[in-house]
């Protein structure tokens, strides 16, 4: 007596696309957990960085009598004798005062934002220095002309990211980051701090925002605070 034994050859069509569809739902639903994951490894990475830059600002305070502005530019120039061009309106600008000044690599000043693709180098060399496209962060002056230093109030902000489109008018893009800036404070503290959508400002106390002055603000009374957004690629 004959069996007949049916032998599978693979899957069939049906099959094929049972397993395709069972893929394409699992990837569906892990997107959008890895992609958080990303943004707040970015996120991590952002704050690591501007901690560096907390150490720069104190070193240079130390020598130089403030963070950096016009006059220390001047002053910097003098005592090291260095190509740099720290001539401008940019965050570049005023971070490559610190290059200058002995901080030790370009990569500090980076966080992954829309304006900024490239990191920096450890080995740095002339105008190549903090080159457009290679800084994430935004630097806040006490006014157009001077810097902020270890005396200032702590709680005053010094360095935030990621700007929205690079503009120096405090409107933050909530996509690099979950919704979130990270902001660094005198004090040295860097936390994220959440993006309002509706006008991509930092809420500070309700109708208040991060560039609000007077009372009741980070700034006081005394501070009108200047943004420099740094220098996107092509610029």
């Amino acid at each position: 007596m004959k069996t007949n034994i049916r032998q599978h050859g693979g899957f069939t069509l049906v099959e094929l696309l049972v397993v395709i569809v069972i893929i394409a739902a699992l990837a569906g639903l892990s997107a959008p957990v890895i992609l958080k994951q990303r943004k707040a490894a970015d996120r991590t990475e952002a704050i690591n960085n501007v901690k560096q830059i907390n150490l720069s600002f104190i070193d240079f305070d130390n020598d130089y009598g403030s963070f950096p502005d016009n006059d220390t530019a001047a002053d910097v120039k003098d005592a090291t004798g260095s190509s740099l061009n720290f001539g401008g309106t940019f965050s570049n600008d005023y971070f490559r005062q610190m290059i200058a000044a002995g901080t030790k690599s370009e990569k500090i000043f980076w966080c992954k934002t829309s304006y900024s693709p490239k990191k920096g180098d450890d080995i740095i060399t002339g105008e190549k220095a903090l080159a457009a496209g290679e800084v994430g962060f935004g630097y806040v002056m006490k006014s157009q002309t001077d810097g902020l230093g270890t005396s200032s109030d702590p709680g005053i902000p010094v360095c935030v990211t990621p700007l929205y489109k690079a503009q120096p008018n405090w409107e933050f893009d909530p996509e690099p980051y979950g919704e979130k800036a990270v902001v660094l404070r005198i004090d040295g503290s860097a936390k994220p701090e959440t993006i309002r959508t509706d006008n991509r400002y930092i809420s500070i106390q309700g109708s208040r925002f991060l560039q609000t002055t007077g009372d009741n603000t980070p700034w006081g009374t005394d501070i009108n605070p200047v943004l420099r957004a740094p220098q996107p690629r092509g610029n």
